[in-house]
């Protein structure tokens, strides 16, 4: 049975996971085996029940509502906090002055504010799912299987199944509706660099899997971080989930990293394409692309800029004394990616990289302890619930909701009642307040400020976002304004300019205000559409 577990360490982590608030806002499933016999299996065999009710329900009516609702966090939950809830509170309507109408208004929020209160964690925020695309699940596995940790848990047997599930087979290798659609579309040659050649997607194949030959990608040369940043095709200039993507990438692409073949990989290559894997020329698909994933047509630059860096640039960066120079920018890439993981606890800022990061320290040292430090952190991104276990666009959504549901529950004027909620919520704020700036120099490693701002998740995750610094900051505001003897002290006055200092910060010259940094590049770039994806 799984169990939702919050702000605290798995006991063998150590020192395997930094914090920098106590873990505060941390939330992450934990499998608790079969208490056994007695009372509390009587109780875990309820629950069992109760849980398998949930899960069989949503199957049955999967195809009208598709979103499930967190009843497993929400079945934990009233199991823990059944005599924790508000208490109801009778409403003299004869001596508030109410109305009928009002009254009935009033005892709705009673009971909205009760039950909002169970969901609320001891933390503050409130626990939930913040399930990302479906490809990101499968990439996290197949990053598990590639660094051998999956071998590590699992027989050959689940290995191959699970391998083979992610691609839409069935274990017994019957042809599925995806065989189907590979037969009738011919062979996947034709996927986009992202979710096919490079990264894998439910139905795509992976270069690092060794499913893809490494040279029907498009170059991606690390030796652009070695460009001076006046250049305007410096990836610091790229917007930070796109540089932070394409920084393993290419490190894996100039590396042409591909774990040791298998059974299962030559079972896979056979099922995956219409001809024989070996015949096929990889050379000349490197530039097609699957109708369904063909949003925006290459110009002609960018693909003169490809034939130019496959035909010319990358033979010559092969050969000494060039091949310094790619040794160089992979010495500097890692420098970016390992700075990356230091300063978000490994968390990393968001699942793709994260995983990515992962394997390019595996790569670079199986037995690093940059490698050791990532997987504890995995389980920040997985959520199970009652359509099974998805991995998370992001570590949460954890500060964002609560500067919300403090607004939500300050405009109810029922402070008398939901006070305790504001106090726990406005700690929580306060924690999760980014308290310094990246270590270093963070323009040297094209990182905006951020001490003073919010994050989209927690502290230790540390990458502030220009929305949730001021929404988080507003809560702190209209908190402050209410009797510290319910919602607990304000924000200081030096802490309150670091925010204000950190979101005008971020105001571009057009007046706008950017994300998560200042806007770095050109309008003009678009014309060339300068990116590695299709």
């Amino acid at each position: 049975m799984w169990k939702l577990k919050m702000s605290s360490t798995v006991t063998g982590e150590g020192e395997l996971v930094e914090t920098v608030n106590d873990h505060v806002g941390r939330q992450f499933w934990l499998f608790v085996p079969d208490p056994g016999d007695g009372a509390r299996n009587d109780d875990y065999q309820e629950y069992r029940r109760e849980v398998e009710e949930a899960r069989r329900r949503f199957t049955e009516n999967r195809f009208r509502a598709r979103q499930s609702s967190d009843i497993l966090m929400r079945l934990q939950f009233a199991r823990e906090k059944k005599n924790k809830a508000l208490k109801m509170v009778a409403w003299d309507e004869q001596r508030v002055g109410m109305d009928e109408e009002t009254t009935a208004v009033r005892t709705t929020l009673q009971k909205a504010l009760m039950f909002y209160s169970t969901l609320q964690s001891d933390d503050g925020f409130w626990p939930g799912d913040y399930g990302g695309p479906m490809f990101l699940l499968p990439g996290l596995v197949i990053g598990l299987y590639v660094t051998g940790v999956l071998q590590a848990v699992l027989s050959c047997e689940h290995q191959s199944e699970i391998l083979r599930y992610l691609y839409n087979h069935q274990a017994a290798r019957r042809r599925t509706l995806w065989k189907v659609w590979i037969d009738e579309e011919g062979s996947r040659l034709d996927t986009g660099s992202w979710r096919g050649n490079f990264y894998p997607i439910v139905g795509k194949d992976v270069a690092v899997l060794g499913l893809y030959d490494w040279s029907g990608n498009n170059p991606m040369p690390p030796e652009l971080w070695l460009l001076p940043y006046a250049l305007p095709i410096h990836p610091g200039r790229m917007w930070c989930h796109t540089r932070l993507v394409y920084l393993p990438m290419s490190y894996l692409y100039a590396k042409r990293y591909v774990m040791p073949v298998n059974s299962t990989v030559l079972s896979l290559r056979r099922e995956l394409y219409t001809i024989p894997y070996h015949l096929i020329e990889w050379d000349k698909i490197r530039n097609l692309c699957a109708k369904e994933d063909l949003y925006y047509p290459h110009p002609w630059v960018q693909d003169v800029l490809w034939e130019g860096l496959q035909k010319i640039v990358e033979p010559l960066l092969g050969k000494w004394p060039f091949s310094k120079l790619r040794n160089k920018a992979l010495d500097v890439v890692m420098e970016h990616i390992h700075y990356e993981d230091e300063n978000t606890r490994y968390i990393c800022i968001g699942p793709v990289n994260k995983v990515l990061n992962m394997v390019c320290c595996w790569v670079e040292d199986p037995t690093s302890e940059a490698f050791k430090r990532h997987l504890p952190r995995i389980k920040d991104y997985l959520w199970v619930s009652e359509d099974g276990m998805k991995m998370m666009g992001y570590g949460g959504s954890q500060l964002w909701d609560t500067a919300f549901a403090v607004q939500a529950l300050l405009a109810t004027n029922m402070v008398d009642l939901c006070g305790s909620m504001l106090k726990k919520a406005h700690d929580f704020i306060k924690n999760s307040q980014v308290r310094e700036n990246s270590r270093g120099n963070p323009s040297a490693w094209h990182r905006h400020i951020s001490k003073g701002g919010w994050p989209f998740s927690t502290a230790d995750n540390g990458w502030i976002v220009s929305d949730c610094a001021s929404e988080g900051f507003k809560a702190a505001l209209l908190l402050s304004q209410m009797p510290s003897n319910i919602v607990g002290e304000s924000i200081d006055a030096g802490r309150a300019f670091e925010a204000v200092n950190l979101i005008l910060s971020l105001q571009n010259g057009s007046g706008g205000f950017a994300s998560y940094e200042l806007t770095r590049s050109y309008q003009w770039l678009e014309v060339m559409s300068l990116s590695f994806a299709p």
